[in-house]
Formats: structure tokens, sequence, C-alpha cells
């Protein structure tokens, strides 16, 4: 509701449009009633305000962490439907503590505990969390001066929730002056060292990794010169990109693998093939994680490729497979190893092999990263 407020207010001083959205996840009595309320408030203040319901079944495993995934998507979609370039979030200083806190016993490293970022991307859509520097006092305080209410959703109280649990122990904690202020500003350190340590990563990936048609050669004998961490960065990144995943791999996964790469060899992670020989590691998409991956040929298929040809409604993009490289007498000639080809685009009819633009059938069509490796920011 102070988000509400505020953003109504900054609104009517700028040309800014702003829209409203309340997702009741339909799962405790009342919930229906407090999105009618703030659509009331939005109402008479002559904003625009839609609530959606999240449709849902059966709900297993960690039920806030499956909910706040299904709310991210219902209000991207909703977001994209408005016309709107971002959405706005209510996460407080208090939140962020909370998050430090949390992700403290989980034993998160320097990127986890530089807590929630400010801005980023998620569901195809841009986020902000402008109110991540106040206090919730101080919010309810301007409610209460503004003659506004507000809804205290009784899960903030379920001690089974580990944020709550983060909550007690965060007041438990003030005796010894450890406060929601005092970690924002450790956090932030945290973010600056963060900061300066993706800067170096970036310029060492510049440094000992080329891209060739969608694979990775990481020079890996000068890549092992660099701390571990610096070394453990540029390989997550690569993993990251070349798979498409929305995180990255587990840190222990990834000890491992560069334990494995000392010796020359094969190895996978993250639907990726890693294959050491001498002095360098060519890292490819893995087929079998893009099986029955399809798109028209118009669209980016595998997040990544953009095929261009004469485009037609009766074709698609899939994976080139082992029947596809079949038909592709001339595969060996491209240089490229056979199981990168095996995980490339390809254009079909059907079951019939149209193209494969990197075996060497190209038949008027080609095939592009649509973003280079060394542009993504280095983030992990």
């Amino acid at each position: 509701m102070a988000l509400l407020h505020l953003a109504g207010l900054a609104a009517s001083e700028t040309a800014c449009r702003i829209a409203a959205v309340t997702v009741d996840h339909d799962l405790r009595d009342g919930s229906a009633a407090e999105a009618a309320r703030v659509a009331a408030y939005c109402d008479a203040q002559g904003i625009s305000h839609t609530t959606l319901v999240w449709q849902h079944g059966a709900l297993r495993g960690n039920l806030q962490a499956t909910a706040r995934a299904a709310r991210y998507a219902l209000m991207a979609d909703w977001a994209r439907a408005q016309g709107l370039d971002a959405v706005l979030l209510g996460h407080t200083q208090d939140d962020q503590a909370e998050t430090f806190l949390m992700r403290l016993g989980r034993e998160a490293g320097l990127d986890g505990l530089t807590g929630m970022a400010a801005r980023f991307s998620r569901d195809g859509m841009a986020w902000h969390r402008p109110l991540l520097g106040v206090r919730r006092d101080s919010l309810r305080d301007h409610l209460r001066a503004a003659g506004l209410g507000w809804s205290d959703d009784p899960s903030n109280e379920d001690a089974r929730f580990d944020r709550i649990k983060a909550r007690e122990a965060l007041a438990a904690l003030a005796p010894l002056g450890i406060e929601a202020a005092g970690l924002s500003r450790v956090m932030a350190q945290l973010d600056d060292a963060r900061n300066a340590l993706r800067h170096l990563v970036g310029d060492v990936a510049r440094a000992t990794i080329r891209q060739e048609q969608g694979d990775l050669i990481l020079d890996w004998a000068a890549l092992s010169t660099y701390p571990a961490e610096v070394t453990r960065r540029c390989l997550v990144e690569a993993l990251v990109w070349m798979s498409g995943a929305a995180y990255p791999p587990r840190r222990e996964e990834v000890a491992q693998l560069m334990q494995a790469m000392t010796q020359d060899g094969q190895r996978t992670l993250s639907g990726c093939v890693l294959r050491r020989a001498g002095r360098f590691v060519r890292l490819s998409r893995e087929a079998q994680a893009v099986q029955g991956q399809v798109s028209a040929t118009d669209a980016v298929w595998d997040g990544r490729w953009q095929c261009e040809g004469p485009h037609d409604a009766a074709l698609h993009v899939g994976l080139l497979g082992d029947a596809g490289l079949r038909q592709c007498p001339d595969w060996r000639e491209t240089g490229l190893p056979r199981s990168t080809l095996l995980a490339s685009p390809a254009i079909w009819a059907g079951e019939t092999l149209v193209a494969a633009p990197l075996a060497g059938l190209g038949q008027g069509w080609t095939a592009r990263i649509v973003a280079d490796f060394h542009d993504r920011q280095v983030s992990h």
C-alpha cells in the first residue's frame, strides 16, 4: 500500500503512467477481501487495478518458492499486456536484512550475501525495488500520516517459514547492534567487492575464452593460473550462457568439475559437455538437453540460435541429432566436432530435414548466436 501511494504521488508529478496489480494466491480466507480493498483504493484514485487469482491444484514442496514463481509469472504477463516497461516491488530494508540471514544460514557465498537486487530481469520483464533502503516501520508511519490502512498477512506470524524465523532472529540480534540498517551497509560493501570481482572476471574471460560456432573454447592452462574463484566464476558464466539456465550450478558440482578437468577427458554439467584435450577445454551444448525443443523458424531456438532463410509456417527449427547428421555428407569439412553438430539447430519439415546450416547443408539457411558470450555481463 505504501508503494502504491508513493507511486501515485510520483505519477501525479511526472508523465509516468502507473497501473496496479494484486495477486490473490487463493491460499487462505480473507485474501479476496484484501484484494478488493486495494481495488477500491485504486478506483478512488483513478488508478487502473487488476486482481489476478493464482489457479493452482494440489501444492507440494516449498510452498513459498512455488507461490513466488507463480506470482512473478502472473505479474510479468500482466505487465506486458498492459504495455508497461517495468514492475515495482515493495521489498523493504527489513526484507533485505531477513534475506541476508536466510542466505547466511544456507552458507551462501559473496553473491548471495549481497542481498536482493534493486533492479533485475525475470520472466522477460524488468523489475525494480525502490524501497530497499526504507524500513518497514517508516512505511507504516507514512501510511498513518496519509490516513491509509493496510492488511497484515497472517503468514507473517507463521514460524514454519524461514523468513519468519529470520525476522525473529533479527530481533534477537538487536542487543548486539545487529539490525537492518547495519546489515544493509554490510551488504552494500559486499556488493562493491562483488562488482570489483566481476570486472576482473570479465577481463580474464575475454583473455582466455573464445567463441566458435556456438561452442566456447577455454584456454584452461591459462585460466587455471588465476585464483580459483576467478577460474570458477569464468566457468560458471560459460555454463550459464551455454545452458540458458536461470541459476548457476551448485558450487559443489562446479568444484568437482574443476577437479576432474585437471586431466584430459569428457564431463557433463548443466546440459553442457566439456572436453579437455591438452591446454584447451571445448564447452558444447549437450544434444540430450535440447531433445524435443522446437520453435518457429523466425524464433530463437534454445535461447541462443536465430536462423535466417526462406521462412515458412510449415517449417520448424529443431535438434539436428544423429538422424539429421547422417544426411549431411559434408559435415566433416566444417571442422566442427560431431558432438557439437549433433546439438546444432536444423530446419525441418515434419520429419524431413531441410537444412543444417552448421553441418554444411545450408540450402539458403544460416544460423547465428543472438548474444555473444562476451556481451553478457559476468554476474556469477
